[in-house]
């Protein structure tokens, strides 16, 4: 990331490389912003770590809180009260906020508050690439999407002035591509926070429904009210004159760009930053003005169904292609080359350029796949390790999102169904409670308290049988290590009260409880024995800290392992069942790589032979 100080001390009209995701963080501090919060998840993580790191200097209150909705209350919560806010998080974590949203355009909003959500097209780090902007339709608030870092910081000034001018929230999509790009940003002035002051309201506050009717209907009139920002925004705006008309928003907007250039098109682009309401006015105008239009966007057509009922409502016979007729998929990112070929083929003409170097495919390349893995050292490997040596290999394994759900892929192979944050433990009773089998269900510590607890709580009551290993490494890994409750951390790094897990469940009803240091195999095999054993949920958390934090706590570096090939039978069940990256086959031999080794020891407890040990270890 940019040096947080450009964030909080660049000066007006200064020009820094920032990332999409620092660039509306800049722009926060430059809205005036009190309150941002989060649940991090990527893409979306770098937007409050930026902030975080320096909050107290800018005087902004940041939070990592316990989950997405959370987030969403609190943030929602200052902007009643009079405070600018944001609350940012990944697309899928907006389903989580979403019983909060739906009716928080009904209350509405004193000060300006942006819901950043960051969708992931081609799902780099997710489990879905849903289309967020439906969220906006449903919610009935206005959308609003950037195409690139300077407009993203810019776009968010303006969010904040639609949100207070309508009283509404803003949803305010970017997407990864956007998120983790670099440009040039050129800065504005910092904003002044303001001061909170609530004021009660029972007819617009509290949504009993002899209130939510009424406040349903003056919704309705502020999206109407919406329609008229949207035809004037400058995010909506037309460029070029050319005879075939293209719409488009986002990061479609720059492949469109793009292609135009690359083939030479003869086109006009109505670029739409503001997406919901639709800019009506300038979309029937643009529609008039052209013979063919062509609506190019990312994932779901949801400009296009716009589109078209709008102009079906006013009679107009302008030819619209979309997803369909231009052969556009609805997942995965767009390219260049899959819009060159649209708009060319939209005009009947070869676009001229090769997407192909026949040169290229005849260099015979091979290039290693590099899945993701666990790190050198990590905890999780050992916690997996442990839980299948424990003889309940023939268990159901429910994982879920996080780090540890790498423990899917061989050679650790514990992970059978992955579905959304929190769900292993709602799925580990239904598996259970439909087949009689073992199920294990898996979690880690961040996710145990953002979604997890319901369904524990759930299985207490209804008392379904599974074990519930909650994989504690103290942080929120995945994401770039940010704190939550059991971290003892707050969201500036300070002591905080640390909420134990394992007196979070004995609160839930959870009878049987085991707390070990996954690095204790014999301890570890034994606590899961007895959890199978047990009639009802059990609960056995796996705590040891993160390899990364532990070695960036470390004073000095733990020696290497190494091994002494004199007493190595090449069983290989380090790579085979154990799978260390750090650990290696050279010529039919396992060796240790000493540049990754971090030296936790753990596969010299498990070598049958006792060929492993530490490098200054002679014995």
């Amino acid at each position: 990331m940019a040096n947080p100080k450009v964030l909080a001390e660049g000066k007006p009209g200064s020009k820094h490389l920032l990332l999409g995701n620092e660039a509306i963080a800049r722009g926060i501090i430059e809205g005036g912003v009190s309150v941002a919060t989060t649940y991090p998840g990527t893409p979306a993580s770098e937007i409050l770590d930026s902030l975080a790191a320096i909050a107290e200097e800018v005087g902004i209150y940041v939070e990592y809180s316990t989950n997405e909705k959370v987030a969403l209350e609190v943030a929602a919560g200052a902007s009643i009260s009079g405070l600018r806010s944001s609350t940012s998080m990944k697309m899928v974590g907006l389903n989580v906020a979403a019983d909060a949203l739906m009716t928080l355009g009904y209350l509405g909003i004193r000060g300006g508050m942006l819901i950043i959500t960051a969708d992931d097209p081609n799902c780099y780090s997710s489990q879905n690439e849903q289309d967020n902007r439906y969220y906006a339709l449903m919610a009935n608030i206005p959308c609003l999407e950037p195409s690139d870092p300077q407009e993203a910081k810019d776009m968010v000034l303006d969010a904040y002035w639609v949100s207070e001018e309508l009283e509404l929230p803003i949803l305010y999509r970017s997407v990864t591509r956007l998120s983790h790009s670099r440009r040039p940003v050129v800065l504005g002035e910092v904003g002044r926070p303001r001061k909170a002051e609530f004021e009660r309201d029972y007819g617009r506050f509290v949504m009993v429904p002899s209130n939510a009717r009424v406040r349903h209907a003056a919704l309705l009139e502020r999206m109407e009210a919406a329609k008229r920002i949207s035809d004037a925004s400058p995010y909506n705006r037309r460029l070029g004159d050319g005879e075939l008309g293209v719409i488009t928003s986002g990061n479609a907007f720059n492949y469109v760009m793009d292609a135009i250039e690359a083939i030479g098109a003869n086109a006009s682009v109505l670029k739409i930053g503001m997406i919901h309401p639709l800019p009506e006015g300038k979309v029937l105008k643009f529609l008039a003005d052209h013979d063919t239009v062509l609506v190019i966007e990312e994932l779901e057509p949801l400009l296009e169904m716009g589109i078209r009922a709008l102009a079906n409502k006013h009679s107009i016979g302008t030819k619209i292609l979309g997803k369909e007729e231009l052969r556009l998929p609805r997942h995965g990112e767009l390219s260049i080359k899959q819009v060159a070929l649209a708009i060319s083929g939209a005009l009947g003409k070869d676009p001229g350029i090769r997407f192909e170097n026949p040169e290229a495919s005849r260099i015979p390349l091979e290039i290693p796949a590099r899945p993701p893995v666990l790190c050198p050292g990590c905890p999780h490997r050992a916690s997996f390790y442990a839980i299948k040596a424990s003889g309940i290999g023939d268990a159901i394994f429910i994982t879920d999102i996080g780090c540890y759900a790498l423990g899917s892929l061989p050679p650790l192979s514990v992970g059978d169904v992955l579905l959304c944050m929190g769900a292993s433990a709602g799925i580990s009773a239904g598996v259970s409670k439909a087949t009689g089998k073992p199920v294990v269900g898996i979690v880690g510590d961040s996710t145990f308290f953002h979604a997890s607890i319901p369904a524990l709580i759930n299985a207490v009551y209804n008392r379904h049988r599974f074990v519930y290993v909650v994989l504690d490494n103290m942080t929120t890994a995945m994401t770039n290590f940010q704190p939550h409750p059991g971290s003892g951390l707050d969201s500036l790094g300070r002591p905080s009260k640390r909420i134990l897990i394992e007196e979070v469940a004995k609160g839930c009803g959870v009878e049987f409880v085991r707390v070990i240091d996954p690095f204790d195999l014999k301890s570890t095999i034994g606590a899961m024995r007895e959890a199978m054993a047990f009639e009802g949920p059990s609960v056995v958390i796996l705590r040891r800290e993160c390899a990364i934090l532990e070695a960036r706590r470390a004073e000095g570096a733990r020696s290497p392992y190494i091994i002494d090939e004199a007493k190595c039978t090449r069983c290989l069940l380090c790579l085979n069942r154990f799978g260390c990256p750090a650990i290696t086959l050279e010529g039919g031999k396992p060796s240790i790589d000493p540049s990754l080794c971090n030296g936790c020891g753990f596969c010299a407890k498990i070598c049958p032979q006792g060929a492993i040990r530490a490098s200054g270890d002679e014995n």
